[in-house]
This record gives structure tokens, sequence and C-alpha cells, in this order.
């Protein structure tokens, strides 16, 4: 079943009118993008850095008015919908952030911040949240002890197990992750990778995963969109863009994924 949709999506930044308002002035940050992803999928978006990924974010999460096209989540087209009406699917789309600790409340301890998403849709009482605070907490590989602790106490690991805590909190089906692993070593991307995919199959997720690295979502997704110049110019699975690029452009991605055999350097396109 068809989870997310959008259709013609463009959105352009820019002056609109007064006396230096031109089109030379105007940015098409998305230019009639169309995408869909299916329930249970993970779809992988990849594209150098300001092909329009964040923005495409944004109009998915509704955060942001497209300037044409439309959004559809379960055919339901929220597109103009005003923030009042949209917490009607908010609260079943989330976003884990590339930098979790600037998408943090300094003076929030672990359970506020986990507990926010609760506190906003009033679930339940204070001891009922507190539980599931705890509950979330342990589904992240952490537990109760974190609960009073400030973000700049945790670890760069932790934050981002946080923040992937606080996107859970309400049980959402689809989440959004913007460049979530950019800003960890190795061995930690593997644990958050691994910790993704457990909670898939314990809560029934389904992901869009924006990153430039073509490497990371070959393990990751089922399918991989490639986003250039706010369109989208191919989309496969994840292990045949690897071994079959179509685009031009994607083939220029993949010869750009560090090589670890100094001998097979510089032989590819």
């Amino acid at each position: 079943m068809e989870l997310l949709k959008a259709i013609d999506l463009s959105k352009t930044y820019g002056p609109e009118r007064g006396w230096f308002a031109t089109n030379n002035n105007k940015v098409n940050a998305v230019n009639n993008l169309a995408l869909s992803l299916e329930q249970g999928e993970n779809l992988g978006l990849v594209g150098e850095s300001g092909c329009g990924k964040s923005t495409l974010a944004r109009l998915l999460m509704g955060l942001e008015k497209p300037s044409s096209g439309k959004v559809l989540y379960r055919n339901m087209d929220f597109t103009d919908w005003s923030q009042r009406r949209m917490r009607m699917i908010r609260s079943k789309m989330q976003m884990v952030f590339q930098n979790s600790l600037s998408s943090f409340n300094p003076l929030f301890t672990v359970e506020q911040i986990i507990g926010e998403p609760l506190r906003n849709y009033r679930a339940g009482n204070a001891e009922t949240r507190r539980a599931k605070v705890v509950e979330t907490l342990e589904l992240v590989g952490l537990n109760g002890r974190y609960l009073r602790r400030y973000p700049h106490e945790l670890s760069g690991g932790q934050q981002q197990r946080i923040g992937i805590a606080r996107a859970v909190a309400l049980r959402p089906e689809l989440i959004i992750c913007d460049e979530p692993f950019s800003s960890l070593d190795v061995t930690l991307r593997k644990q958050m990778m691994d910790l993704l995919r457990e909670l898939k199959l314990e809560l029934g997720l389904s992901y869009i995963f924006i990153t430039h690295d073509l490497s990371v979502v070959n393990r990751f997704c089922d399918s991989v969109a490639v986003m250039y110049q706010g369109e989208i110019v191919e989309k496969q699975t994840g292990a045949n863009i690897m071994k079959q690029a179509d685009h031009p452009y994607t083939r220029k991605l993949l010869a750009s994924v560090p090589v670890q055999d100094p001998l097979l350097r510089g032989k590819r396109a």
C-alpha cells in the first residue's frame, strides 16, 4: 500500500515582488518532482549537498508549503492543510535530524525531550508518559538511568539514540532521517543502522533515508532515488544501482565513494 506520494512537487525560493525581483533571483530547490513510498519500504534519497534533499524532506513533512504540486499521505492530500489540521497525521510522520544536539532544548532533561511529543498529544497522564519514555529508551538501547541527564552530558552516539527515541515515542508509521549518521564514526554508524532495522521490525516503520553516501543506502535501503538539481533522475533497488546505474550523475556519485583497495582507486568512471 502506498504510504506517501509527491506529485509534480515544486518549491521556489526568492523575492516574488519589488523593484529588484527577477527570475534570476529565484532558486528552484525542488522542480516538478514525483516520488512514492510504499508501506514498510526503506527509501534512500541521495544526492550532493544543495540538490534539494532537505527541502524535499520539509515539504513531505508539511513543514513548508510547496510552490506547486501535491503531497499525499495514505491518499489524503494535505498540501494546503493548516497546522492545526496537520495534527491529524503529524504524529504518524516524524524526523531524525543530522545533529540531534542542535534540535534539543538544552534546558530539557532526556525525560522531557522524549516526553515532549507525548505531552503535545496529551498521551495519558504524567505517570503513563514516564513509563512510555522508559520503554522507548529501552527500545533504543538505553535505560532509565539517563532520564535526568541533559543533552550536553551525553556522547554523540547517545544523543543520536535520544533523537531516534523522540521520533518513535508516538509510534509513527514513517520516519524521515536527514543525514542522521554524518557526524558519527564508522562503528557508530553501523550500530545506528542496526538499531533502525530493529525498530523497523518491532514497530512496523517505513523510512526515507536522506544522505549523500551511496555506500550507506546500499546496505540499508530497499530502493534508492537519486536527486539532482531538484529532480529525481533515477530510482532503482539498492543492489541494482550499485551494479548498473543508468544516469551519468549516479555514476559520478558512485565514483566518489571511497575505495579501500589502493590498487582499485582511480579506475572508475
